[in-house]
């Protein structure tokens, strides 16, 4: 990211950051909540370019650090609503011109996004796989999972459930990906749990974690990303 995502809040020495005032129904942490989106350079950015969310910026630091993304490329989006990774996604393969394929799942419904087919499902039901693979046509070069459970608020029951949704993923990427593909998704601070790191090791040439500038510095939010996929028969 260059110097200018960065926003010090201040011009002219007046500061310009917003503060919500507690309405009488709106809870402190709510409040909270939108008091840090008002003043999140990345929200304000995304409404500006025309992105679904300020998630999409954490997409695209990685596709230019890694280079993830290929004209004609097929990739599958798992948690897409409300869309800003499946529309970086349809810009980098050309979806939009009829080249490559992005396929998005959400419990949520979203606003469709030209070159994205888009089925509203939960990931954990049995049909979910085949539906995804029937929507696809065809084996992957990416499978992306932004994906979080609703936060309980007890950091290792947390991360626990970020995890189990991880690791769903990335059985799901083991079975539809191509050679070469690669596999991202959303774990938490103290990284993806062993047993399946030594997995991902196993089954991808190159395995790191990441946090994009758009993480928030506060968040224990990290991103397992995996490329090379070596191959069912690897």
């Amino acid at each position: 990211m260059t110097s200018g995502d960065k926003s010090s809040g201040r011009e002219g020495g007046r500061s310009l950051k917003t503060r919500v005032k507690t309405a009488r129904k709106r809870s402190l942490s709510s409040t909270l909540w939108l008091e840090r989106q008002l003043n999140d350079p990345y929200v304000a950015r995304a409404k500006r370019e025309g992105y679904r969310s300020r998630a999409a910026y954490k997409l695209l630091e990685m596709d230019e650090r890694f280079h993830l993304f290929k004209p004609g490329g097929r990739i599958i989006d798992l948690g897409a609503a409300p869309g800003g990774w499946s529309q970086i996604a349809a810009d980098r393969v050309k979806s939009k011109e009829g080249r490559g394929k992005v396929v998005g799942v959400d419990l949520l419904d979203m606003e469709p996004i030209p070159g994205v087919s888009f089925a509203v499902k939960d990931f954990n039901d049995d049909d979910a796989p085949a539906l995804i693979k029937e929507m696809l046509g065809g084996q992957a070069d990416g499978v992306m999972s932004d994906m979080a459970a609703n936060a309980t608020g007890h950091k290792q029951t947390d991360h626990l459930r970020i995890v189990a949704l991880a690791e769903l993923a990335f059985e799901f990427a083991f079975d539809v990906l191509a050679p070469g593909g690669f596999f991202v998704a959303k774990v938490l601070q103290g990284g993806t749990e062993g047993q399946v790191l030594a997995r991902l090791k196993k089954e991808f040439a190159s395995v790191r974690h990441v946090k994009p500038a758009a993480s928030r510095a506060d968040s224990a939010e990290l991103y397992v990303l995996a490329t090379g996929f070596r191959g069912k028969g690897a």
